[in-house]
């Protein structure tokens, strides 16, 4: 995918603002900006919808005072949706603003017929429903809030950038499961991969931070937050990704497993006479770091590895180890790689993570500098030693930005 052009559009009169919406189950993220800068103009998020504790949290224009919060029950996300515009226009920029030019939405799962940013009608709406088999925790939400925007603003261009659209470039040998082509085709299984945005995102600026175009480039990409996953990317095209069918496969992640042996799933059935439901959310919300010490978050499982936590230390090691693996075996796949790319919210804050894995990978051209890999910052930087092959950097994820210039591009015309 080409970088898209979004200059001075502001100048020629154009609308420039887009509103880029990420409806969850039981909350909605928020942002817009003005795509002739590129800047953030306002940001928020609707959380616990249809709890009495339901809170937005909406942060202004820089200038505009502080944060803002409200607290009480938001029973559904068209309240909740209303609630941000009502934020929104309190600070001059309404979504009945000439300057919107598009609202932006994240759909999880575009199967394999959507794999570039898309403009939402009808019929395109119709299809996300039919994947909601495929994606039952996430479509079914980014659904929701896609006809609630639609209902607000009928007459604005709502674009959908679906997270599996930078996958779709895998090779059919890398996108098949090994079972009857048939059974897997009857029901749509197949590796589709996740976090597309931020993979493509991260992908694109760590070849301008090796002074490069993302064509010359190879690059294993780290996404590692409460959900986790690997990217090979060559030449600026997926060629491999960590999750599959589903974004429970692949790294070991906050709540999630990550890969595991399938007859797992079937003695636990017959041995432990677990139900399928009961089988998801063991391996979706109960397994991973939350399931090997009980918590998910990786600053306090550093703090206990540090106070000499056996049970903290060993998730620690189980979480870098799978790391390795898929650095590793990707290393392979690419056959030359120019970067390995920290993002998301462990991947960016987390030193002793990226420390630990890397260590031992110096016979694939790796190495950490410990100074640089202590330096907190907010830019894209570089975590490698002047000596090292291949370059280990930290680049910050923007999913908002990438999909608000995606949404841009395809209504700027």
């Amino acid at each position: 995918m080409t970088t898209p052009n979004t200059d001075n559009a502001a100048a020629a009169g154009k609308p420039s603002r887009v509103l880029v919406l990420n409806s969850g189950s039981s909350s909605v993220k928020y942002q817009l900006l003005d795509m002739d800068d590129r800047s953030r103009l306002a940001s928020g998020l609707v959380e616990r919808i249809g709890e009495e504790t339901s809170r937005l949290v909406h942060t202004p224009p820089a200038g505009g005072g502080g944060v803002r919060e409200r607290e009480g029950r938001i029973a559904g996300h068209d309240e909740a949706l209303r609630a941000a515009a009502e934020e929104l226009a309190a600070d001059g920029l309404g979504l009945d603003s000439p300057d919107l030019a598009a609202i932006g939405h994240r759909v999880v799962h575009g199967g394999l017929r959507f794999t570039e940013p898309t403009v939402i009608t009808d019929d395109v709406l119709k299809e996300i429903e039919r994947l909601v088999p495929v994606a039952p925790l996430h479509n079914p939400a980014n659904i929701t809030g896609i006809r609630t925007a639609r209902a607000l603003r009928p007459d604005l261009p709502q674009v959908a950038v679906f997270d599996t659209a930078f996958h779709t470039t895998m090779p059919e040998y890398a996108a098949r499961y090994a079972i009857d082509v048939e059974t897997a085709d009857a029901h749509r299984i197949r590796r589709y991969g996740f976090h597309g945005t931020s993979h493509a995102y991260v992908s694109r600026r760590a070849a301008e931070l090796l002074g490069k175009e993302p064509a010359d480039v190879n690059v294993i990409v780290l996404h590692l937050g409460n959900g986790a996953s690997a990217s090979a990317v060559a030449g600026g095209r997926c060629v491999e990704t960590s999750m599959g069918l589903t974004p429970l496969e692949g790294l070991v992640m906050g709540t999630r497993s990550g890969d595991i042996d399938p007859a797992v799933t079937f003695h636990l059935k017959r041995v432990a006479g677990m139900s399928a439901d009961e089988i998801d959310v063991l391996l979706n919300k109960k397994s991973g770091l939350v399931g090997l010490c009980g918590d998910n978050d990786m600053r306090e499982i550093r703090r206990r590895v540090d106070a000499g936590d056996e049970r903290a230390a060993l998730a620690f090691d189980i979480y870098v180890h799978r790391l390795k693996k898929y650095i590793g075996a990707y290393s392979a796949v690419l056959g030359r790689v120019d970067a390995v790319v920290f993002t998301a919210g462990v991947g960016e804050n987390s030193a002793p993570v990226r420390e630990a894995a890397i260590a031992g990978l110096e016979e694939l051209g790796l190495a950490v500098d410990a100074d640089l890999n202590a330096v907190r910052s907010g830019v894209p930087r570089l975590i490698s030693p002047d000596y090292a092959r291949v370059a280990v950097a930290v680049v910050p994820t923007d999913e908002e930005l990438e999909i608000a210039t995606q949404t841009f591009a395809l209504v700027d015309n």
